[in-house]
Protein backbone atom coordinates (compact mmCIF):
# COMPACT_ATOMS: atom_id res chain seq x y z
CA UNK A 1 0.00 0.00 0.00
CA UNK A 2 2.69 2.65 0.57
CA UNK A 3 3.19 5.25 -1.97
CA UNK A 4 3.84 8.77 -2.80
CA UNK A 5 0.60 9.55 -3.79
CA UNK A 6 -2.40 8.32 -1.08
CA UNK A 7 -4.61 8.30 -4.29
CA UNK A 8 -2.60 5.32 -5.35
CA UNK A 9 -2.66 3.28 -1.94
CA UNK A 10 -5.08 0.83 -3.05
CA UNK A 11 -6.11 -2.03 0.00
CA UNK A 12 -7.47 -4.92 -1.36
CA UNK A 13 -9.24 -6.15 1.87
CA UNK A 14 -12.69 -7.04 1.25
CA UNK A 15 -13.79 -5.58 4.10
CA UNK A 16 -14.04 -1.86 5.24
CA UNK A 17 -14.75 -0.44 8.42
CA UNK A 18 -17.88 0.73 7.47
CA UNK A 19 -19.92 -1.23 4.93
CA UNK A 20 -23.42 -0.55 3.18
CA UNK A 21 -24.77 -4.11 4.72
CA UNK A 22 -23.72 -2.52 8.31
CA UNK A 23 -26.50 0.02 8.75
CA UNK A 24 -29.14 -1.03 5.71
CA UNK A 25 -30.98 -4.39 5.13
CA UNK A 26 -32.54 -5.32 1.65
CA UNK A 27 -35.71 -3.83 1.01
CA UNK A 28 -38.44 -6.84 0.53
CA UNK A 29 -39.89 -5.23 -2.38
CA UNK A 30 -37.17 -4.35 -4.17
CA UNK A 31 -36.82 -5.21 -8.03
CA UNK A 32 -33.68 -7.00 -8.76
CA UNK A 33 -32.96 -4.52 -11.99
CA UNK A 34 -32.12 -0.82 -11.83
CA UNK A 35 -32.25 1.88 -13.75
CA UNK A 36 -29.74 4.89 -12.68
CA UNK A 37 -31.69 8.33 -14.09
CA UNK A 38 -29.89 11.36 -14.24
CA UNK A 39 -32.94 12.85 -16.01
CA UNK A 40 -34.94 14.37 -12.87
CA UNK A 41 -37.97 15.45 -15.07
CA UNK A 42 -37.86 12.03 -16.37
CA UNK A 43 -38.39 10.42 -13.05
CA UNK A 44 -40.89 13.24 -12.44
CA UNK A 45 -42.58 12.14 -15.46
CA UNK A 46 -42.87 8.22 -15.65
CA UNK A 47 -42.65 7.67 -11.51
CA UNK A 48 -45.11 10.03 -10.56
CA UNK A 49 -47.75 6.59 -9.81
CA UNK A 50 -44.95 4.33 -9.17
CA UNK A 51 -44.84 2.88 -5.65
CA UNK A 52 -41.51 4.62 -3.83
CA UNK A 53 -40.29 0.94 -2.34
CA UNK A 54 -36.99 2.89 -0.36
CA UNK A 55 -35.18 5.84 -0.41
CA UNK A 56 -31.28 6.80 -0.76
CA UNK A 57 -30.10 9.41 1.70
CA UNK A 58 -27.40 12.18 1.87
CA UNK A 59 -27.04 15.51 2.54
CA UNK A 60 -28.79 16.79 -0.83
CA UNK A 61 -31.59 15.45 1.20
CA UNK A 62 -33.37 12.04 -0.29
CA UNK A 63 -33.70 10.59 -3.06
CA UNK A 64 -36.78 7.98 -3.53
CA UNK A 65 -36.27 4.49 -4.86
CA UNK A 66 -39.33 4.24 -7.12
CA UNK A 67 -40.63 0.60 -8.10
CA UNK A 68 -41.94 0.99 -11.82
CA UNK A 69 -44.41 -1.72 -13.43
CA UNK A 70 -43.32 -2.14 -17.02
CA UNK A 71 -44.24 -4.41 -20.15
CA UNK A 72 -44.57 -8.11 -19.33
CA UNK A 73 -45.58 -7.58 -15.38
CA UNK A 74 -42.18 -6.65 -14.45
CA UNK A 75 -40.76 -3.99 -12.34
CA UNK A 76 -37.86 -1.94 -12.55
CA UNK A 77 -36.60 -0.26 -9.47
CA UNK A 78 -35.73 3.62 -10.52
CA UNK A 79 -33.19 6.30 -8.53
CA UNK A 80 -31.43 9.15 -9.15
CA UNK A 81 -27.72 8.36 -8.49
CA UNK A 82 -26.91 12.09 -7.62
CA UNK A 83 -23.97 14.06 -9.79
CA UNK A 84 -20.18 13.42 -9.31
CA UNK A 85 -18.56 9.98 -8.83
CA UNK A 86 -18.24 9.54 -4.66
CA UNK A 87 -21.80 10.23 -4.43
CA UNK A 88 -23.06 8.20 -7.54
CA UNK A 89 -20.65 5.12 -6.41
CA UNK A 90 -21.74 5.40 -2.76
CA UNK A 91 -25.76 4.91 -3.96
CA UNK A 92 -24.54 2.32 -6.05
CA UNK A 93 -23.22 0.35 -3.03
CA UNK A 94 -26.36 1.09 -1.57
CA UNK A 95 -28.49 -0.26 -4.03
CA UNK A 96 -26.67 -3.52 -4.36
CA UNK A 97 -27.65 -4.00 -0.47
CA UNK A 98 -30.79 -3.35 -0.85
CA UNK A 99 -31.78 -5.65 -3.27
CA UNK A 100 -30.45 -4.22 -6.82
CA UNK A 101 -28.56 -6.69 -8.95
CA UNK A 102 -28.46 -5.87 -12.78
CA UNK A 103 -27.87 -1.91 -13.24
CA UNK A 104 -28.47 -0.01 -16.59
CA UNK A 105 -27.30 4.29 -16.18
CA UNK A 106 -28.63 6.90 -18.61
CA UNK A 107 -27.38 10.22 -18.67
CA UNK A 108 -26.04 12.82 -20.46
CA UNK A 109 -21.99 14.23 -21.90
CA UNK A 110 -19.71 16.55 -22.81
CA UNK A 111 -18.46 15.36 -26.22
CA UNK A 112 -14.45 16.04 -27.17
CA UNK A 113 -15.22 15.45 -30.98
CA UNK A 114 -17.25 18.77 -32.48
CA UNK A 115 -19.02 16.52 -34.48
CA UNK A 116 -20.73 14.26 -32.96
CA UNK A 117 -24.11 16.04 -32.68
CA UNK A 118 -26.10 16.91 -29.47
CA UNK A 119 -28.15 14.31 -28.55
CA UNK A 120 -26.37 11.47 -30.12
CA UNK A 121 -26.25 8.30 -28.46
CA UNK A 122 -23.17 6.83 -27.12
CA UNK A 123 -22.13 3.31 -25.28
CA UNK A 124 -19.08 3.75 -23.02
CA UNK A 125 -17.42 0.27 -23.17
CA UNK A 126 -14.29 1.43 -21.03
CA UNK A 127 -13.85 4.86 -18.64
CA UNK A 128 -10.17 6.63 -18.59
CA UNK A 129 -10.35 7.08 -14.56
CA UNK A 130 -9.48 10.63 -13.67
CA UNK A 131 -11.34 10.57 -10.61
CA UNK A 132 -10.88 9.30 -7.19
CA UNK A 133 -13.68 6.89 -6.41
CA UNK A 134 -13.19 4.17 -8.57
CA UNK A 135 -9.12 3.73 -7.00
CA UNK A 136 -10.89 2.47 -3.65
CA UNK A 137 -12.65 0.07 -5.98
CA UNK A 138 -9.71 -1.60 -7.73
CA UNK A 139 -6.23 -1.27 -8.28
CA UNK A 140 -4.91 1.65 -10.38
CA UNK A 141 -4.98 1.61 -13.75
CA UNK A 142 -5.45 3.88 -16.72
CA UNK A 143 -8.72 2.33 -17.81
CA UNK A 144 -12.07 0.34 -16.38
CA UNK A 145 -14.10 -1.75 -18.58
CA UNK A 146 -17.92 -1.73 -18.28
CA UNK A 147 -19.55 -4.70 -17.97
CA UNK A 148 -19.59 -7.26 -21.51
CA UNK A 149 -23.22 -8.46 -20.97
CA UNK A 150 -24.06 -4.71 -19.92
CA UNK A 151 -22.86 -3.15 -23.01
CA UNK A 152 -24.21 -6.21 -25.01
CA UNK A 153 -28.11 -5.76 -23.68
CA UNK A 154 -27.82 -2.26 -24.49
CA UNK A 155 -26.59 -2.64 -27.92
CA UNK A 156 -28.69 -5.22 -28.92
CA UNK A 157 -31.27 -2.62 -27.54
CA UNK A 158 -30.61 0.36 -29.71
CA UNK A 159 -30.23 -2.22 -33.17
CA UNK A 160 -33.43 -3.64 -31.91
CA UNK A 161 -34.98 -0.06 -32.04
CA UNK A 162 -33.17 1.25 -35.26
CA UNK A 163 -31.40 3.76 -32.89
CA UNK A 164 -28.19 5.24 -34.47
CA UNK A 165 -25.16 4.90 -31.78
CA UNK A 166 -21.33 5.63 -31.36
CA UNK A 167 -19.43 2.98 -29.16
CA UNK A 168 -16.08 3.59 -27.06
CA UNK A 169 -14.44 5.39 -24.42
CA UNK A 170 -15.59 7.66 -21.95
CA UNK A 171 -13.50 10.14 -19.95
CA UNK A 172 -14.52 10.33 -16.00
CA UNK A 173 -13.34 13.21 -14.43
CA UNK A 174 -13.90 14.87 -10.82
CA UNK A 175 -12.62 18.45 -12.06
CA UNK A 176 -16.07 19.94 -14.49
CA UNK A 177 -13.86 23.28 -14.72
CA UNK A 178 -10.37 21.50 -15.13
CA UNK A 179 -10.89 20.37 -18.34
CA UNK A 180 -8.11 22.54 -19.96
CA UNK A 181 -7.32 21.95 -24.04
CA UNK A 182 -3.94 19.67 -23.45
CA UNK A 183 -5.84 17.11 -21.50
CA UNK A 184 -8.58 17.24 -23.84
CA UNK A 185 -6.48 17.09 -26.43
CA UNK A 186 -5.00 14.11 -24.59
CA UNK A 187 -8.09 12.57 -24.06
CA UNK A 188 -9.48 12.59 -27.57
CA UNK A 189 -5.75 11.36 -28.93
CA UNK A 190 -6.35 8.25 -26.64
CA UNK A 191 -10.04 7.79 -28.39
CA UNK A 192 -11.88 9.19 -25.52
CA UNK A 193 -15.62 10.71 -27.04
CA UNK A 194 -17.22 11.76 -24.28
CA UNK A 195 -16.57 12.97 -20.61
CA UNK A 196 -18.57 12.88 -18.04
CA UNK A 197 -18.32 12.98 -13.95
CA UNK A 198 -19.36 9.18 -13.04
CA UNK A 199 -19.02 6.20 -14.88
CA UNK A 200 -15.59 5.44 -14.08
CA UNK A 201 -16.76 4.85 -10.62
CA UNK A 202 -19.81 3.03 -11.55
CA UNK A 203 -18.10 0.39 -13.37
CA UNK A 204 -15.50 0.27 -10.65
CA UNK A 205 -17.60 -0.68 -8.11
CA UNK A 206 -20.16 -3.32 -9.91
CA UNK A 207 -16.66 -5.09 -10.50
CA UNK A 208 -16.13 -5.04 -6.92
CA UNK A 209 -19.33 -5.95 -6.00
CA UNK A 210 -19.75 -8.02 -8.64
CA UNK A 211 -22.83 -6.61 -10.50
CA UNK A 212 -23.28 -6.26 -14.25
CA UNK A 213 -23.42 -2.21 -14.62
CA UNK A 214 -23.68 -0.62 -18.21
CA UNK A 215 -24.84 2.87 -19.25
CA UNK A 216 -26.26 5.23 -22.14
CA UNK A 217 -25.49 8.59 -22.90
CA UNK A 218 -26.25 11.34 -25.32
CA UNK A 219 -24.23 13.78 -26.55
CA UNK A 220 -24.36 17.05 -25.03
CA UNK A 221 -22.28 20.33 -24.36
CA UNK A 222 -19.19 20.69 -26.95
CA UNK A 223 -15.56 20.81 -25.10
CA UNK A 224 -13.98 19.50 -28.29
CA UNK A 225 -14.15 22.97 -29.82
CA UNK A 226 -11.83 26.40 -29.54
CA UNK A 227 -14.57 27.68 -27.16
CA UNK A 228 -17.49 25.57 -25.07
CA UNK A 229 -20.61 25.20 -27.20
CA UNK A 230 -23.82 24.47 -24.38
CA UNK A 231 -25.92 23.45 -27.32
CA UNK A 232 -28.75 23.86 -25.42
CA UNK A 233 -28.24 20.63 -24.44
CA UNK A 234 -30.45 19.71 -21.75
CA UNK A 235 -33.58 21.85 -22.59
CA UNK A 236 -33.38 21.75 -25.86
CA UNK A 237 -33.15 17.45 -25.60
CA UNK A 238 -36.35 16.66 -23.53
CA UNK A 239 -37.31 14.21 -25.75
CA UNK A 240 -34.31 12.70 -26.27
CA UNK A 241 -34.00 12.23 -22.09
CA UNK A 242 -37.22 10.34 -22.00
CA UNK A 243 -36.28 8.34 -24.90
CA UNK A 244 -32.75 7.17 -23.63
CA UNK A 245 -34.59 6.76 -20.12
CA UNK A 246 -37.07 3.96 -21.74
CA UNK A 247 -34.03 2.32 -23.98
CA UNK A 248 -32.08 1.85 -20.12
CA UNK A 249 -35.55 0.58 -18.93
CA UNK A 250 -35.61 -2.11 -21.95
CA UNK A 251 -31.91 -2.83 -21.82
CA UNK A 252 -31.78 -3.68 -17.99
CA UNK A 253 -34.92 -5.86 -18.87
CA UNK A 254 -32.67 -7.70 -21.00
CA UNK A 255 -30.02 -8.62 -18.30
Amino acid sequence: MDCDYPILEYDSAPRALLEPGDHLQPLPDMPARVVLCFFQEVIAKVCGDAPVVGQLRSEIGPQPIYALPVDGGQRVAVAHPGVGAPLAGGFLDELIVLGGQKFIACGGAGVLRSEIAAGQVIVPERAVRDEGTSYHYLPPAREVAADAGAVAAIRQTLERRGVPHLVGKTWTTDGVYRETPGKIARRRAEGCLTVEMEAAAFFAVAQFRGVPFGQILYGGDDVGGAVWDQRDWIHGHVSTRETLFWLAVEAVARL
